[in-house]
């Protein structure tokens, strides 16, 4: 899961650098969409780390446990998801409050 959580947090970032560089660039009287870059990059972090631990806290002998792949492979789908999906969410969020405040 370490690994996992390390490449999306990389994708996490980088998507969330674009989007948000794209958002400024259109509207660069606002510096909501810097603030929401810098707090989400925090935010996610410990979300992350959340599905990290309750991997590396299992021993040997249980993470090779049939039963657990397919938690396993949930919780890679979950990382995944928040990494892909937040940005684009969130920058729409914050769009649409630029919207109806300006």
């Amino acid at each position: 899961m370490s690994d996992t959580v390390a490449h999306a947090l990389l994708v996490y970032t980088a998507l969330q650098i674009v989007v948000t560089m794209h958002t400024l660039s259109q509207n660069t009287a606002s510096m909501l969409p810097l603030f929401a870059l810098v707090v989400l990059v925090a935010a996610i972090i410990p979300l992350f780390r959340r599905y990290e631990r309750k991997w590396e806290s299992l021993d040997d002998p249980a993470a090779a446990d049939p039963a657990c792949g397919a938690r396993f492979r949930r919780d890679q789908l979950a990382v995944w998801l928040f990494a892909i999906g937040l940005p684009f969410a969130v920058t729409g969020v914050f769009k649409a409050v630029v919207a109806l405040l300006g």
